[in-house]
Order: structure tokens, then sequence, then C-alpha cells
């Protein structure tokens, strides 16, 4: 299910347009995405909860010429399914 297909499925569900459901829709993305930038996680009650790991610098291989390259320490974003989504897909 892509996004689009998403905010169809939401607007048939709760009687809206898709206009106003893509805005909600847009909105969710914006917020947790916001908070992850502020490392604060997002905790969705029986759903899952979105935080950042920290990811430390290393050092990598070119895979074409072998030379060692120095791969930089970064944030990455993190998904753990909650009880009630693991539940429900079970």
């Amino acid at each position: 299910m892509n996004k689009n297909e998403l905010i169809a499925v939401v607007a048939e569900n709760i009687d809206m347009s898709k206009s106003d459901v893509a805005k909600a829709v847009d909105g969710v993305f914006e917020a947790i995405t916001k908070s992850l930038q502020n490392a604060t996680e997002v905790r969705l009650v029986g759903f899952g909860t979105f935080s950042i790991s920290r990811r430390k610098a290393t050092q990598g291989r070119n895979p074409r010429t072998g030379e060692a390259i120095q791969i930089p320490a970064s944030n990455q974003p993190k998904f753990k399914a909650g009880k009630g989504l693991k539940e429900a897909v079970n």
C-alpha cells in the first residue's frame, strides 16, 4: 500500500474528503519527522514506537577499487511494532 492508497482507504473509512485526509496524513508524518529530528521518540500505544538510533563512524571499503573509506556517523530512524500491531498481524 502506498501513501495515496492509504489516504483513499482512510477517507472511505471515516467518510471524509481525500484532500482533508491527505492533509491529516501529511501532518502526522511531519509531526513524527520533527519529533525524531529533535531526538524525541514517538510512542503510539498499541501500534509502535518510532525512535532514533545513533550509528557510529566506521571504516568500509569501496567495492570497485578496494580502497578504504570512512563512513561518517549518522542517525537512523527505527520502528518497533507494539503488542497490538504484532497481535493483529499474527
